[in-house]
């Protein structure tokens, strides 16, 4: 299903720019456009998803947390005491 939305450009430098990218790919300016707002949707979620990783690291390391090789380097010096 599809939908339909007006897009007002009042830059229109942009809206040339756009026009003449569709052109020069030989694709309509609306699957440019779709394209640019996908991609922007994932680096938002992706930005999101960096803040709540740095803040769970933020967190482990509060809680003593340690480096997983740091760890196992560890266990083996013990193992072969």
């Amino acid at each position: 299903m599809s939908k339909r939305m007006t897009v007002i450009f009042e830059d229109e430098g942009l809206y040339t720019a756009l026009k003449v990218e569709a052109a020069r790919k030989g694709q309509p300016a609306k699957d440019i456009v779709a394209q640019a707002v996908r991609e922007w949707l994932e680096a938002k979620e992706d930005e999101e998803l960096r803040a709540e990783l740095d803040q769970a690291r933020r967190e482990w390391e509060r809680e003593g947390g340690r480096e997983a090789g740091e760890f196992f380097a560890e266990m083996d010096a013990d193992s072969l005491k």
